[in-house]
């Protein structure tokens, strides 16, 4: 648009309407790309799923003869969710997993609560070599410390207890200390110092002040190390190989002989119901806690 007579046109400044197409194109190229990644990775993760789902309703003679994203003959068959729940002992699963996973919890809570306050909170030497020895730890892959390990529960003698599985997975948890770090931050240090005016100690300041403030940061420690500890397969197979945890009932249908995958695929989807359920119900506590601590 040319500028009236008389009224000079400004040099050096681009008009905006000539760039205004440009950027309408960039945002919507990089919502399609967006949505379609997100399409993508739902994808790949629903399809798996279908697959056993499918599976799960088959005979055995379904599964060998039809495809794996063919429809089962009969949708009510529920034959194999009852042997997978019975002949794969689920109710022994359930008790065993739901016993390890409240003490683990109670237990990682503890520790992580305690740690975080003690390096947040007090000032001793070597504190910055403890941040960065945890920092080393979590770089470490678990698998290359697993002969010493197993050598350190043997020689406790704790191999085939739940024992072993309870402090492999309250001593080994260094993120949720990061968790409560992080919250423990946001905490203001003068509500330490009040509470030591009003006669409190250390212990009670903890207890009593830090432990209830810091709820947030807990839920989000019990969903997120629950669910982890829900689906963990390696460690109970290693050190509980006589008592069926839930993630390892199923492997009593996998023998030299063969397998029922039909079984497994519905013993899978009774596996994945509850953090299913549990995921999409408290999901908002999730993101609101992780986010939370992040920018704290």
């Amino acid at each position: 648009m040319d500028p009236a007579p008389g009224v000079p046109r400004r040099e050096g400044r681009p008009d905006v309407s000539d760039h205004a197409p440009r950027v309408h194109l960039g945002t919507a190229a990089s919502g399609t790309v967006k949505y379609l990644s997100l399409i993508v990775g739902v994808l790949i993760t629903l399809l798996p799923l279908s697959v056993v789902f499918l599976a799960s309703f088959k005979t055995s003679q379904e599964f060998g003869q039809s495809g794996p994203f063919d429809a089962p003959g009969n949708w009510f068959n529920l034959d194999n969710y009852v042997r997978a729940f019975q002949d794969g002992g689920m109710v022994e699963g359930f008790i065993n997993t739901t016993i390890v996973l409240a003490i683990s919890l109670v237990g990682t809570i503890l520790i992580g609560t305690m740690a975080a306050y003690a390096i947040d909170r007090f000032r001793f030497r070597g504190k910055k070599l403890i941040v960065g020895l945890f920092l080393v730890a979590t770089l470490i892959p678990g698998v290359t410390s697993q002969v010493a390990t197993f050598q350190i529960i043997n020689g406790l003698g704790l191999y085939n207890t739940k024992a072993a599985l309870v402090l492999l997975f309250m001593g080994t948890d260094i993120i949720s200390i990061y968790i409560f770090i992080q919250f423990m931050q946001s905490i203001p240090i003068s509500l330490d110092e009040a509470a030591m005016i009003d006669g409190a100690n250390r212990w009670t300041i903890y207890w009593r002040v830090i432990l209830p403030l810091l709820r947030p940061a807990i839920a989000t420690v019990v969903i997120v190390k629950g669910i982890a500890i829900y689906n963990e397969f390696y460690l109970p197979f290693l050190y509980l190989p006589s008592e069926g945890m839930i993630s390892t009932s199923l492997f009593r249908f996998k023998g030299p002989f063969g397998a029922h995958w039909e079984i497994i695929a519905a013993g899978t989807i009774l596996v994945i119901l509850p953090t299913l359920i549990v995921f999409l119900f408290l999901q908002r506590f999730i993101y609101r806690g992780l986010t939370s601590g992040a920018v704290k």
